[in-house]
């Protein structure tokens, strides 16, 4: 059989395997845990993609009355602040308030106009590629993810009330890159920290001079991208391990469940209040 993990030719009944080390690679769970999936390619990116895209146009449904049609780009199409807060966003309101701690994940999936989806999905796209050639899938979802909420609980903590966007995590990604061509040296390492720099600072910058960004959490962000990229690793220094896919499919499966029930309960509390007369 082929480990589920290294992907190389072992006997079947191997406790343990003798390339990567992988204890009971036999085992059927483990099998499908590391088989690939959504994690085969470029796949996550536009999982991830198809995910944000399908949060938004929900937000704009639940409410549709209040979505906005201004003519100012930075509000065209956004949807009404009850609308994104029953979906998940995050800040001192839902989790103080509403003790949804699991918002600081769900928020991550949710935009607040066209513009700001956009530009998030494309900064995604231009990074995600070099991410997933030196870290690999699994350790690009999960630095992805936790990089994410951690983001949003550093902007909790600096006590911001309402907020939302896959920001915080794509600037995990670029704190990743940072890591790594910091890392790496040489020439291409130093090309790789210029021009991820120019990228950190433009955004930073940018949520200086326009009103409404949170540069808490890019700044969380970041700082856990690049701690993440020292603990997880790059590939010229090791393969993706069980451990990092592991790691990536908790991540999966919390951002899974979580996003369920957040849309789930969403429905359900819009049929109520229809059902109720509450406008």
């Amino acid at each position: 059989m082929l480990c589920p993990n290294c992907r190389k030719l072992i006997s079947s009944d191997e406790a343990v395997c003798p390339h990567c080390g992988l204890h009971n690679p036999g085992s059927g769970w483990k099998g499908v845990l590391l088989a690939g999936g959504i994690f085969s390619g470029d796949r996550i990116l536009t999982c991830i993609i198809a995910i944000n895209a399908v949060m938004y146009i929900l937000s704009l449904l639940i409410n549709p009355g209040s979505t906005g049609l201004s003519l100012n780009p930075l509000s065209f199409l956004s949807p009404s602040s009850r609308s994104l807060l029953i979906l998940g966003a995050t800040g001192t309101i839902p989790i103080d308030q509403f003790h949804r701690w699991w918002s600081v994940l769900s928020a991550n999936y949710l935009h607040g106009s066209i513009l700001h989806i956009l530009f998030n999905m494309i900064a995604l796209r231009q990074i995600g590629p070099f991410i997933l050639q030196e870290y690999g899938s699994y350790r690009t979802f999960a630095i992805y993810t936790l990089s994410g909420v951690g983001g949003y609980l550093v902007s909790y903590w600096a006590r911001i009330p309402f907020t939302i966007g896959a920001s915080a995590a794509v600037c995990g990604l670029i704190g990743a890159a940072l890591y790594y061509g910091k890392s790496r040296g040489g020439y291409f390492g130093q090309m790789i920290l210029r021009q991820v720099g120019g990228w950190a600072i433009g955004i930073f910058v940018f949520g200086f001079l326009v009103p409404g960004i949170n540069n808490w959490a890019h700044g969380g962000g970041l700082l856990c991208g690049v701690l993440m990229g020292f603990i997880m690793g790059y590939h010229e220094r090791e393969g993706e391990r069980y451990f990092h896919k592991l790691t990536a499919w908790i991540c999966a499966l919390a951002t899974i469940g979580v996003l369920i029930w957040t849309v789930g309960s969403s429905v359900l509390f819009v049929l109520y209040s229809r059902m109720s007369g509450i406008s």
